[in-house]
């Protein structure tokens, strides 16, 4: 699942993409603070308690079809929370007296035609990823790298899905092994490494590093689709040896330029994220089993 914050009016919806389901989940109690107006978010969490009561009262079927994704929190945390579909928010605005119902409904039809947009037409979710980067204040030139990964991710991981991996901790785990065979660090190591949290490695990687991830990923890629493994176990012996196969090629570019390729860098100081001119990689020899 993919999780994402979207704003209405300067206020923060978190918001849940269900890939197999193709909805858009929202945070209720977010909805609520937004329509309710309320001043801070534990008075928005106690309106939703008493209002859920109420309907589960009234045997309303809204709270039959709430359910409970993990997000993060504001103190940082993953916490089970209160979600609903689009349809279901819809019903949730005719529960709550507001004048920001019809906006809000506004706002809502536009957050999905985003999606169906993104999915109709690659080329916009591109340009979408392209300027919240730019707000951020990451470089053009880091904005292309990070944007390629995206792409290259996505092959990786519906080749994954090909040969049968399905849960997201097999995702994970696989994505674990091929980082580390390559690093030298697990994604935990590596994060611990640039001081990070719940921030996305990625956003923090250099554009070395990007490079060398990307390679990783299309080497397991290539690999993947001429081995044709099957299950998520024979997957996990691609997965380590194209990130071996990269791990080679990192060790060359390491002698040729004098520096280590894993940076403790991150997105704080992004303009020291990006290299004047990247260096060529070498050719790979067959990693050995």
């Amino acid at each position: 699942m993919e999780t994402k914050l979207k704003l209405f009016n300067e206020k923060t919806v978190r918001t849940v993409w269900n890939a197999d389901e193709e909805e858009w989940y929202f945070s209720v109690v977010d909805v609520c603070n937004i329509l309710t107006d309320s001043a801070d978010y534990n008075t928005a969490r106690k309106y939703w308690y008493k209002l859920k009561q109420r309907l589960s009262e009234e045997g309303s079927e809204l709270v039959t079809i709430c359910h409970q994704l993990k997000m993060q929190a504001a103190d940082g945390k993953m916490r089970m929370t209160d979600v609903l579909n689009t349809k279901g928010v819809l019903r949730l605005i005719q529960s709550i007296p507001s004048p920001k119902a019809e906006p809000f409904k506004v706002w809502l039809a536009q957050v999905g035609a985003e999606r169906l947009d993104e999915i109709a037409d690659p080329e916009k979710a591109i340009q979408r990823g392209a300027a919240y980067y730019r707000e951020k204040g990451y470089s053009d030139e880091w904005i292309n790298q990070r944007l390629r990964t995206i792409e290259i991710r996505k092959k990786l991981t519906d080749e994954w899905s090909a040969r049968g991996v399905e849960t997201d901790l097999e995702y994970a785990i696989l994505t674990n092994d091929m980082t580390k065979a390559w690093s030298g660090l697990s994604v935990k190591e590596y994060k611990t490494l640039k001081g990070l949290k719940k921030e996305s490695l990625r956003d923090n990687m250099t554009d070395l590093e990007l490079v060398f991830n990307m390679l990783a990923e299309v080497t397991t890629t290539r690999l993947s689709q001429k081995e044709q493994p099957e299950g998520f176990e024979e997957s996990r012996k691609i997965a380590k040896k194209g990130g071996e196969a990269t791990k080679q090629a990192r060790k060359s570019i390491e002698k040729v330029i004098g520096e280590k390729i894993v940076s403790p860098l991150n997105a704080s100081e992004k303009e020291k994220l990006v290299t004047e001119k990247l260096p060529e990689i070498p050719e790979l020899t067959e990693p050995k089993e």
